[in-house]
């Protein structure tokens, strides 16, 4: 077992076995958990010892979703952690990600990949589509305020890619662009389900 930090939702963690799978799993969790993919967490509710997973597989509809104890962690890759990948490993990758680069490097909180990006940078899978948004998460402990928001959230814009932002709040995850409104509630996601919230910072 690891040593480390609890695991925090989009974080991805090697070290699940196929005989740890529950028995509905379906066949092709099976293989892409023996094919050694990591499996990233998500938000949800666990008991002691577990971290509540997600199992992609190679087709977009193939999500699966599972605990996994946390004794079987060997590895776990950040978000953060995929930002500083060699362009050179990445060649059809390498624009979108020299902009962010750009965009990004003067923000003051950590931020990184997820989803289909974040995947590929870590295993080196083919995940990224021409369809494929690019999924950022950028981690804000304290609030941001509207305008600091609007202002991030029309730099990135000059990117002209199709980017899909997550602030990560200490009680959960809202999307940039809904904060960047003037005004209204805002959708945040956490644990224990998504709520409509005034400030994603405030309990």
């Amino acid at each position: 077992m690891v040593t480390m930090m609890q695991p925090q939702p989009h974080d991805l963690l090697w070290g699940m076995t196929v005989t740890d799978l529950p028995f509905d799993a379906p066949n092709w969790v099976a293989q892409v958990i023996q094919r050694g993919d990591p499996v990233v967490v998500r938000r949800a509710i666990a008991d002691n010892g577990m971290i509540p997973v997600g199992v992609r597989g190679t087709q977009r509809h193939q999500r699966f979703a599972l605990e996994m104890p946390e004794r079987l962690i060997k590895k776990c890759i950040t978000p953060e952690q995929l930002h500083q990948v060699e362009l050179g490993q990445f060649p059809h990758l390498a624009e979108q990600i020299k902009q962010l680069q750009e965009h990004m490097q003067m923000l003051a909180w950590a931020w990184g990949y997820t989803g289909s990006m974040g995947f590929e940078l870590a295993t080196g899978y083919r995940t990224v589509t021409a369809q494929s948004d690019i999924d950022l998460l950028i981690r804000t402990p304290r609030y941001l305020e509207k305008a600091d928001a609007q202002a991030l959230w029309s730099q990135l814009q000059q990117t002209a890619l199709p980017l899909d932002v997550q602030l990560q709040t200490p009680l959960g995850g809202v999307a940039l662009k809904e904060w960047v409104r003037t005004a209204g509630k805002v959708m945040l996601k956490r644990n224990d389900g998504a709520v409509l919230v005034d400030n994603p910072w405030q309990q």
